[in-house]
């Protein structure tokens, strides 16, 4: 007797009509025809059953704040840090919390599950700080939410920043990051993604850095990242996040860089719809959008995930919570439009974010947690195309979520009268 079963399931990997059953939380039956009954059954009908969605690079502390103080009238990332500036010393717990909390209700019903926010230290107030550690208790039950302590305002640049982050370590903050390319110089940076790294080491934390994420191929400290990885034995424990300089360096010297990122075991986050609306902006034509070289990056072996990053703040007025559309968006921009690309994206925003995370008992496996998500769609790629509604979010076996299907009503004589979220006229490859 198990407690749910979700019957007539298509799976990532392309397995069709899978019974999957669920007792305690626990996956334990993933078969076809499932002899067994259950508590409660959902007929899957032959649509996509996924792990949770997974966002491995998000600002959960600026989230919502759209307008306040005022709109990024340039676009910029760098007017998008002076605005959060002006809107940082003067916000509250309370605020920040409420639109936390706003934006995870969002998160669920889209199948976001596991998520990581950077949380700003450089307010010596660390209001910020106080306020994500509420908001990743309170949604303890249905999101696993890891948190990692940033300086935005540069470890050495911002006076007190250095002590600030380690408070914000001590008061229990999961992971180390940074921003090398926001110091006042090159040796600044480097010498920030040294020091950040050895206090990684030495309280056996992750490092995540906000990393060359401007349009400048000289800006290199993710080589400084990787060969420090190394040297602090860190590997598999470090993500760069966004590496967009990497879009305009010469090939010459990613040749190089790759090959030293791939021994670091370095985990690469680009953000796709926020690096191309920031990067580019002193461009007139050619015009260059920034996003690192996934392709390449995932061709050599590096594990690449995608992060949403922002949804309606300072830096990026858009946004819906949306994996999809942060997959949907990558496509396009790496131009990876092939059957095996869109397979590969769909795997970098849920397995290979779940590996960034160090998520531990994710997947779709016997003996794992049974969180997952049933999508309006037969497979991967139908679901990256059409960004469908989301049937049911499950959290260790338990409903959580439930969107009703997209079905459009034709009046029309001779043609079908019911059209089921684009699915009618999916190609079958």
């Amino acid at each position: 007797m198990f407690d749910l079963i979700v019957r007539n399931a298509n799976l990532p990997d392309g397995r069709k009509g899978i019974d999957i059953g669920i007792q305690g939380g626990k996956i334990i039956a993933v078969e076809h025809n499932l002899q067994a009954q259950a508590g409660e059954e959902i007929d899957a009908t032959d649509r996509l059953v996924s792990p949770p969605f997974v966002d491995p690079h998000f600002h959960m502390d600026a989230t919502l704040s759209l307008g306040l103080p005022r709109m990024n009238v340039s676009g910029t990332l760098l007017e998008g840090i002076a605005l959060w500036g002006e809107l940082r010393p003067i916000v509250t717990k309370e605020e920040l919390v409420d639109r936390a909390l706003r934006y995870c209700d969002l998160a669920v019903t889209q199948g976001l599950l596991f998520i990581r926010s950077h949380v700003d230290t450089s307010d010596p107030r660390l209001v910020t700080v106080e306020a994500m550690i509420e908001v990743r208790e309170k949604v303890a039950p249905y999101i696993d939410l890891q948190l990692v302590a940033f300086p935005q305002d540069g470890y050495y640049r911002s006076p007190g920043a250095i002590d600030a982050l380690n408070r914000a370590l001590d008061m229990g903050v999961d992971i180390v990051g940074g921003i090398p390319h926001f110091e006042r110089t090159m040796g600044e940076g480097t010498a920030s993604v040294e020091a950040l790294c050895r206090i990684a080491a030495d309280r056996g934390l992750p490092v995540d850095i906000h990393c060359d994420e401007t349009d400048d191929p000289l800006s290199r400290h993710i080589e400084t990242l990787a060969a420090e990885t190394i040297r602090f034995g860190l590997q598999g424990r470090v993500a760069g996040s966004h590496l967009t300089s990497m879009h305009s360096m010469d090939n010459y010297y990613v040749s190089k860089l790759i090959p030293l990122m791939a021994e670091a075991e370095i985990n690469v986050i680009p953000n796709p719809l926020i690096n191309i609306m920031l990067q580019g902006r002193h461009d007139t034509y050619p015009k260059r959008r920034g996003m690192t070289r996934v392709r390449e990056l995932m061709d050599a072996g590096l594990n690449v995930s995608f992060g949403h990053d922002c949804v309606m703040d300072p830096w990026y007025s858009m946004g819906s919570g949306d994996m999809l559309e942060v997959g949907h968006m990558a496509i396009h921009v790496a131009q990876m439009a092939g059957i095996d690309d869109k397979k590969k994206i769909f795997e970098a925003l849920t397995v290979n974010s779940a590996k960034t995370m160090g998520i531990a008992g994710y997947g779709l496996e016997k003996g794992r947690s049974a969180d997952l998500v049933i999508l309006q769609a037969s497979d991967t790629l139908e679901a990256l195309r059409l960004k469908p509604n989301r049937l049911a979010v499950i959290r260790r076996g338990k409903v959580i979520a439930r969107s009703a299907p997209r079905i459009g009503e034709l009046f029309l004589d001779g043609r079908p009268a019911r059209i089921d979220g684009g699915l009618d006229y999916v190609p079958r490859y």
